[in-house]
């Protein structure tokens, strides 16, 4: 695999305004996605941003150190161009949500998942009028088809750019609930990525830390942290 990366060829990066929302110039030079598509953002927070992102760039861009970006390019050339496909992907998590899916012991882990998650549940339930049934072990959980199909007009409901960002948190927590919460502002995204993390962490406890897996977490951490960022910037 090639470790070419494209060098810095622009003095500065700002946002502007544009037909359709904002983009970032790189001096005079309108910014692309990598399927070549103009790079236009809904908001001027976003283009702000980005336009910081690359202005952080030194020699080289790095895509790696620029999650805004990247998460404007997924919006823009994948979930646009597939939003159909992405949003029935994303609403199937809700037929296997991880909040539903139950320790038969100890009990001390048993109660620990029913205080992170059932609160989340009865808030799903209450504020979307979507119950998920609960169940012990892995086996699939049959939930009520009116409650997933609740929970898909809420998938549908976001934007393309919305749509970019709840991927990233749905699928990193394994929760359709948590990613609901958090981008109607019922709960924090630190509460969320606790929740996410019950079982790892009880786990943890018992055995103690493995050097790999902890790097794992820092790295799905900061990427749940700069979903919800993203969302964030999507439409303030």
């Amino acid at each position: 695999m090639s470790d070419w990366k494209p060098k810095r060829f622009w003095k500065t990066a700002t946002a502007t305004e544009c037909d359709g929302g904002f983009t970032v110039l790189l001096d005079e030079r309108g910014v692309k996605t990598p399927a070549k598509a103009a790079l236009t953002v809904p908001t001027l927070s976003m283009a702000e941003a980005i336009a910081a992102e690359w202005d952080a760039q030194i020699e080289t861009v790095d895509p790696v150190t620029m999650p805004v970006t990247r998460g404007a390019n997924a919006a823009i050339d994948k979930v646009s161009t597939q939003r159909a496909e992405v949003a029935a992907m994303l609403a199937e998590y809700g037929d296997s949500d991880l909040l539903c899916y139950r320790a038969a012991g100890p009990d001390t882990l048993i109660a620990r998942q029913a205080d992170h998650w059932d609160p989340i549940l009865d808030w799903a339930a209450d504020t979307l009028d979507a119950r998920l049934a609960v169940g012990e072990g892995v086996m699939h959980v049959v939930q009520n088809p009116d409650a997933l199909t609740k929970l898909r007009a809420e998938v549908d409901a976001y934007d393309d750019f919305a749509l970019a960002a709840a991927h990233d948190l749905i699928s990193i927590s394994g929760s359709l609930i948590l990613a609901l919460a958090v981008t109607r502002g019922a709960i924090s995204v630190d509460q969320a990525w606790t929740a996410s993390r019950v079982d790892e962490h009880w786990q943890i406890e018992q055995w103690g830390e493995d050097d790999e897996a902890t790097a794992l977490e820092l790295t799905k951490r900061a990427a749940f942290l700069d979903a919800a960022r993203f969302y964030e910037l999507s439409y303030r």
